[in-house]
């Protein structure tokens, strides 16, 4: 069969390559999340604190409680993966 001009070129190297990409950078992601599971508070900057808006008077982040850091969203779903294997053994 002979081959066409509209067929001759193959995007499934780019696309292959591309969900190798995605495959790593998500592996990685979750071997980051599974050592370091907390990142810092995005509202507090990880400090714990938050001001007032009258002025110098500060207390405590209400997302993170004063403590600065955050569950990361990646452990999250590691937690709620191992949560529901374990109700699934019982």
């Amino acid at each position: 069969m002979p081959t066409l001009a509209a067929t001759a070129t193959s995007t499934a190297g780019l696309t292959g390559l591309l969900c190798l990409a995605l495959v790593i950078a998500t592996v990685c992601y979750s071997i980051g999340c599974w050592f370091w599971p907390f990142g810092d508070c995005r509202r507090c900057k990880g400090t714990g604190k938050r001001r007032s808006p009258i002025g110098r008077a500060f207390g405590l982040c209400r997302r993170c409680d004063g403590e600065g850091r955050r569950l990361r969203v990646g452990r999250r779903v590691i937690n709620d993966l191992r949560d529901l294997h374990d109700k699934g053994t019982r």
